[in-house]
C-alpha cells in the first residue's frame, strides 16, 4: 500500500508541476469564456443582418401580407416590368424578389408565382413566405365555401394541449429532451475527460518504457501497483484542474456578462424558428412557458445527478485508463497506438450518439436501457436518464443498481486482463504487437 500511495504522488506531482500543464490549467478558462463572448458577439452581428426583399406585386392579392420585421425588409415596386424588377434588385444587390402576376383567380396567382435570387434562398425566408401563401389560399377556399372571415380567424386560432402530471403541476413539451442535453452534457464532459487523461496515462507509460526507466521501478514495484499508482495519480491531477477550470470559468463568464452586457437570449435558437406567417407560435404565453421551463430545470434533482456523476466518472476513468495503460505497455511508440485507439474510443462515440436518439424519444425504451446497463456505455447513457429522477417516471433503482455493478465488476475484469498485458508488454521493445499476440499474452 505504501508503494502505492508513493506512484500516486509521484504521478500526481509530475502532472501539476508539469509546465504546460500549468499554463493550459489557467489559460484555458480565459480561452474559454473568449470563446463563448466571440460566439455571441457573432450571433449579434447575424442577427443584425438585415435582408431586403423586393414585392413585385401585380395581383390583386398580399397587398398588405407582407411586412417587414427585424431581419427582412421588404420593398414594394410598382410600374415596373418583371425584367426591370430583376435588373434593380441585382444592381442594388437586394437579397431576392418576389414576384406576383395577376391573375383573377388566387390559386392561378399563387401556382405562377417566383422567388428569383442569386443564390439558394434562406429556408426560414421561404418558409414564411410559403406560410402567407397557405394561409391566404386556406382562407379563400373557405369562403368560397360560404365562410365569413370571422369563422376563419376563429378555425385559424391555433391550439396547444396543455400537459400535467397526476399531482397537477403543469409541465411543458420537450422537458425529456432538455433534461436529456442536460444529462447528455455531464456524459460528454466524461467522454472528453476519458479520452484527454487516458491519453496521459497511456503517453505516460510509453516514455517510462522506452526511457528504460520502468525496467528499473518494476524490479521493487509489481505491474499491478504501477498501472493503478499511474492511474489513480493522473486522475487526481486532471479533477484538480477540471475543478480550477469550472470555478475559474464560471468567475470570469459572470464578470464577462455583466461587463460586456452579452445577451444570452442572442444564443437561443428558440427565436430563430420559422415565426410561421400570421399564426400564433403557441397558446401558451412566452412568460409562462418560460417559467414552466426554469421550474423544470429547477425540479431537476441536481443533488443525485453529481453525487453519480462522480460515480460514474470514477468507474468509468478507471475502466478505460486500465485500457489505456495497457496499450502504452503494448506498444514502443505513439505511432503505433493508433491501431487500438478507435475500438477503445468507439463505445464512447456510440454512447453519445445512440443515447442522444434513444434517450430523446423514449428515455425507458429497450435501447436506452440496454446501453445505460453496457458498462462501456452507461457512464455517458445512464446519466442522460437521470435528470428525470430515480423511481417513479424516472431511472428504476435496480436498473441503476445494475449498471453501478456491472460497472465494478467490469472495471476489477480489466484490470486483471490490464494487469497480464502490462505485465508482459512492459518489457518488450522493437516489435509492433498485434492483436493475436495481445491475446496470447492474457494466457501467460
Amino acid at each position: 500500500m505504501d508503494k502505492l500511495l508513493l506512484i500516486i504522488k509521484r504521478e500526481y506531482l509530475a502532472k501539476v508541476r508539469n509546465k504546460s500543464f500549468v499554463v493550459m490549467t489557467f489559460l484555458t478558462p480565459f480561452l474559454m469564456v473568449g470563446m463563448f463572448l466571440l460566439v455571441a458577439y457573432l450571433a449579434t452581428i447575424n442577427d443584425n443582418d438585415q435582408r431586403t426583399i423586393v414585392v413585385l406585386n401585380e395581383s390583386d392579392y398580399f397587398s398588405t401580407d407582407f411586412l417587414s420585421t427585424k431581419n427582412t425588409a421588404y420593398v414594394n415596386f410598382n410600374d415596373l416590368s418583371l425584367q426591370q424588377a430583376k435588373d434593380s434588385v441585382v444592381g442594388l444587390e437586394y437579397y431576392g424578389m418576389l414576384y406576383i402576376p395577376y391573375h383573377k383567380d388566387l390559386e392561378k396567382v399563387a401556382s405562377t408565382s417566383y422567388f428569383y435570387s442569386i443564390e439558394s434562398p434562406n429556408a426560414n425566408i421561404l418558409n414564411s413566405i410559403e406560410t402567407i401563401f397557405k394561409t391566404r389560399l386556406r382562407e379563400n377556399r373557405l369562403l368560397n365555401m360560404g365562410l365569413s372571415t370571422e369563422d376563419f380567424s376563429k378555425i385559424e386560432k391555433s391550439f396547444e394541449v396543455r400537459t400535467a402530471n397526476f399531482t397537477g403541476e403543469e409541465n411543458v413539451k420537450g422537458a425529456n429532451v432538455l433534461k436529456a442535453i442536460i444529462g447528455g452534457a455531464f456524459g460528454y464532459l466524461i467522454m472528453m475527460f476519458i479520452i484527454i487523461y487516458g491519453g496521459f496515462v497511456m503517453r505516460s507509460v510509453i516514455e517510462e518504457k522506452t526511457s528504460r526507466i520502468i525496467e528499473v521501478i518494476i524490479s521493487s514495484v509489481k505491474p499491478f501497483q504501477l498501472m493503478m499508482g499511474k492511474i489513480i495519480g493522473t486522475s487526481f491531477a486532471g479533477i484538480t484542474q477540471f475543478i480550477i477550470w469550472v470555478v475559474s470559468a464560471s468567475i470570469l463568464l459572470t464578470i464577462a456578462v455583466f461587463v460586456f452586457n452579452v445577451d444570452i437570449a442572442s444564443l437561443s435558437t428558440v427565436s430563430k424558428l420559422p415565426s410561421g406567417g400570421l399564426e400564433e407560435v403557441s397558446s401558451i404565453p412566452m412568460d409562462d412557458s418560460m417559467k414552466l421551463y426554469a421550474k423544470e430545470i429547477i425540479n431537476i434533482p441536481w443533488l443525485n445527478l453529481i453525487c453519480f456523476f462522480l460515480v460514474y466518472f470514477i468507474l468509468g476513468y478507471l475502466i478505460y485508463s486500465s485500457i489505456y495503460a495497457a496499450i502504452g505497455a503494448a506498444v514502443d511508440n505513439e505511432t503505433d497506438t493508433q491501431q487500438f485507439i478507435f475500438p477503445v474510443i468507439l463505445p464512447l462515440m456510440l454512447a453519445v450518439y445512440v443515447g442522444f436518439f434513444s434517450v430523446f424519444d423514449n428515455p425507458h425504451g429497450p435501447i436506452a436501457v440496454g446501453f445505460s446497463l453496457f458498462p462501456l456505455t452507461s457512464p455517458i447513457v445512464m446519466l442522460m436518464r437521470l435528470p428525470n429522477g430515480i423511481g417513479d417516471g424516472g431511472v428504476p433503482l435496480w436498473q441503476l443498481i445494475t449498471s453501478i455493478f456491472f460497472l465494478i465488476i467490469t472495471f476489477i475484469g480489466i484490470v486483471w486482463l490490464a494487469a497480464k498485458i502490462y505485465r508482459v508488454g512492459i518489457l518488450m521493445y522493437g516489435k509492433k504487437p498485434t492483436y493475436k499476440e495481445l491475446f496470447k499474452w492474457l494466457k501467460y
